[in-house]
């Protein structure tokens, strides 16, 4: 991987950032510090790179400053040597950031145990402050060139803090280790909107699996109102890219371990202990995530619904300790400890134990002879992230004897296909599922096993990593550019003042502007979308120049745009696209009488798909109904407007008056002839100007701008591909334009 890697790199260096290091720190009595390396798949996975010298790796070392005493510079400096640089917190810090927002808070809420999860602003504080931390740590680590690459849930801020004090030049990932839950679950913290745009700092933000990341995309268009294609956001100046990385294991390592001799012999030492039990076997720590009491549950289902198995089947069941001063873990370890003794009370003979409970740390040799002793692998937590003990025991399993059963709640579950899925609150279910794997024929667990294994060893660790990393790598070239192309066409700095330049020189000037999205920002309703006193006096201000005429021309119903600019003094409007002119004072209708009778059943339909998706609602103007969908839920909202286009291309197709136009999370069915090209000409037809001004920010501001004159100053409002000549990042920076222009 070193190579590859290297490679991608050139003369760049990898800054790895994560809560924890890949080095366990320890002091003993005496004051000797010693590292331990850290077992995890991330730091097994990356601790080849801090090797060869191609990454620094930023995170605290596991102690606090208080414990660390007058040996942290000591510390601090070993660390170094290994290319590490801690991160040291204090025992307070720890308590609020890692014990409290952490643990208690994010951990609980996105493994979907809502009711542990708790919302206290002291720990929100805490998590700031630490992430702010981290944030200058990295910094002063730092060199010009580095790529960036922060990990999980403990600092989800720190990829916006680095973007403010770095720039957007600097390639920034950040990868989530745990689930990203759904919006309904997301939503109820109170600080979701900062968890959002924390992540946002980062160029490419990674999943384990497409849930996860389509959970991410909703919430962000939920809460920010930004749309994704293709996986892509646009946030600010800079795209930000969403994909999917299932991580993977060190597989070669494991496999070559597995095989050696030390792990043999410690194979047939436990077979002959065991005799010819078959065995199920499970390894987890302590953790309420991991659904260890009801994995105890339906091992005991399966001994009383199949008797068969008695005394030819043992339970091999490991538990790592883990906070057990903690008072629900505490409660955990009971439960477990008074169902072990149950089913062995009930089960066991003086030659049969059903469940070997051991709760410990399992040395590396002797979990690789269990992995490799197991005829079946149990891993069925309640929700887990990924789960690489599952892949784990894919490596391990040298001669393809074992069965994976796997809970549909862990991340691995889409990606390994071929194990046994399971609901692990469903005892029947696994216990049948227990069953089908100890009788499973020699065939097909070969096979089984042999396509995992496949699977599991073509995208290892080093695949992974590689994967995400040149992704990275490609994906901020393609911003770059993007980006230089934004700010050549930015209307700010000298573009802005030729444009005021211009519009001094001229003779005779008009603006054509659209209302949302353009002079006022999108709302979650229309009429929450009011313009201010300042934006009102600003208008007519423009409009009081000599020969100047502003036009808002707006898809809006009359009645509605007049409730909010009727009372602007010089300001005409392009009502309905052109279905009502106010020109001079007056309103007029800008088209000619029409047959109006299609509005009754295409509201009809409307009305149908209103009731059928919780969340829209349908405005019907003079000459056009809209269905907007806005507050839907993303996934519903799509299935639905795809339902309906679909429905309202074969209605049209006998009304070709009319025309369907799909507009930010709308659909509109409209008088064909309504568009704001057609309207502008009511008024580039009766006089010549000599400065044309046009804003919006949708496609039917696209027909506007391509119908205008060459000359044309034309200004998409917010980024993405336009037919526009110049665009401004939102509607107060068009706002900053228009001052520009009353002030000239």
């Amino acid at each position: 991987m070193s190579s590859n890697i290297s490679y991608l790199l050139g003369t760049s260096r990898l800054l790895l950032v994560s809560n924890r290091l890949p080095f366990t720190v320890k002091v003993d009595q005496k004051g000797q510090v010693s590292l331990a390396p850290s077992t995890g798949g991330l730091a097994t996975g990356m601790r080849p790179l801090l090797e060869s010298g191609l990454a620094t790796w930023v995170g605290w070392p596991g102690i606090s400053e208080e414990a660390a005493g007058n040996l942290r510079d000591s510390i601090s400096k070993t660390l170094r040597l290994r290319g590490v640089v801690p991160v040291w917190l204090n025992s307070r810090e720890i308590e609020g950031y890692y014990e409290g927002f952490c643990n208690s808070t994010i951990w609980p809420l996105f493994h979907y145990f809502v009711e542990r999860a708790a919302y206290d602003e002291d720990y929100w504080r805490w998590y700031v402050e630490v992430n702010r931390k981290f944030a200058d740590v990295v910094l002063q680590a730092y060199r010009r060139g580095d790529v960036i690459w922060v990990h999980d849930y403990h600092l989800m801020l720190l990829p916006s803090l680095l973007r403010e004090r770095l720039g957007d030049d600097v390639p920034i990932g950040f990868f989530l280790h745990i689930p990203f839950p759904s919006f309904e679950v997301f939503r109820q913290l109170p600080w979701r909107e900062d968890i959002i745009r924390g992540l946002l700092g980062a160029d490419l933000i990674g999943f384990h699996t497409y849930d996860y990341m389509n959970y991410f995309l909703e919430s962000v268009r939920r809460l920010l109102g930004i749309e994704h294609y293709l996986g892509e956001l646009k946030y600010g100046e800079r795209s930000v890219k969403v994909d999917v990385f299932p991580m993977g294991i060190d597989f070669g390592g494991i496999r070559a371990a597995a095989m050696g001799e030390a792990v043999a012999a410690k194979y047939n030492e436990l077979r002959k202990k065991l005799g010819d039990v078959k065995v199920i076997f499970s390894i987890d720590r302590l953790d309420y995530t991991k659904g260890l009491p009801e994995r105890l549950r339906a091992f005991k289902r399966l001994l009383e619904k199949y008797p068969e198995y008695r005394g030819k089947v043992s339970y091999i069941f490991v538990v790592s300790p883990s906070r057990e001063r903690v008072e629900e873990y505490a409660r955990l370890k009971r439960e477990i400890n008074e169902l072990v003794s149950e089913i062995n009370g009930q089960f066991s003979t003086l030659e049969w134990t059903p469940v070997i409970y051991i709760r410990r740390f399992i040395p590396e040799e002797e979990l690789l002879a269990l992995y490799r002793l197991a005829n079946v692998a149990l891993i069925t937590p309640l929700r887990d992230g990924m789960n690489l003990v599952a892949k784990e025991y894919i490596a391990a399993n040298v001669g393809h004897n074992g069965v994976l059963i796997i809970s549909e709640g862990a991340g691995a579950s889409s990606d390994l296909v071929e194990a046994i899925v399971v609901n692990p609150n469903d005892y029947d279910g696994v216990a049948d599922a227990l069953k089908r794997a100890l009788d499973m024929s020699d065939y097909e667990r070969e096979n089984r096993m042999a396509s995992l294994e496949s699977r599991v060893s073509s995208y290892d660790v080093n695949a992974w990593s590689y994967d995400f990393v040149s992704t990275l790598l490609s994906f901020k070239k393609t911003q770059a550019v993007e980006i230089e192309e934004a700010r050549t066409r930015r209307l700010s700095g000298v573009q802005l003042t030729m444009v005021v330049s211009s519009f001094i020189a001229s003779r005779s000037r008009i603006l054509f502007l659209d209302y949302d999205g353009t002079l006022v920002p999108l709302t979650q309703f229309s009429w929450m979308a009011r313009p201010d006193e300042e934006l009102k006096g600003l208008l007519s201000r423009i409009a009081s120049k000599p020969n100047t005429k502003v036009v808002i021309v707006t898809t809006r119903s009359r009645a509605s745009i007049e409730s909010m600019l009727g009372d602007v003094k010089g300001v005409e409007i392009a009502a309905e696209n052109g279905g009502w002119l106010y020109i001079d004072g007056k309103w007029s209708q800008g088209v000619a009488a029409s047959d109006l009778s299609w509005k009754q059943e295409v509201m009809k339909i409307f009305t149908s798909f209103t009731k059928r998706t919780p969340g829209s609602y349908v405005e019907e103007k003079d000459f056009s109904i809209v269905w907007h969908y806005r507050n839907v839920p993303s996934e519903l909202g799509e299935a639905r407007s795809n339902e309906l286009m679909d429905l309202l291309s074969r209605f049209i197709a006998v009304h070709p008056n009319l025309a369907v136009v799909r507009g930010p999370m709308s659909i509109e069915v409209r008088l064909a002839e309504l568009t704001k090209a057609r309207a502008a000409l009511n008024w580039l037809s009766r006089g010549s100007y000599d400065f044309i001004f046009a804003a919006g920010d949708s496609g039917d501001d696209e027909d506007l701008f391509a119908s205008l004159p060459q000359g044309a100053i034309t200004v998409k409002v917010g980024y993405g591909p336009s037919k526009a000549r110049y665009y401004v990042a939102s509607p107060q920076e068009l706002r900053e334009v228009l001052l520009r222009l009353a002030e000239s």
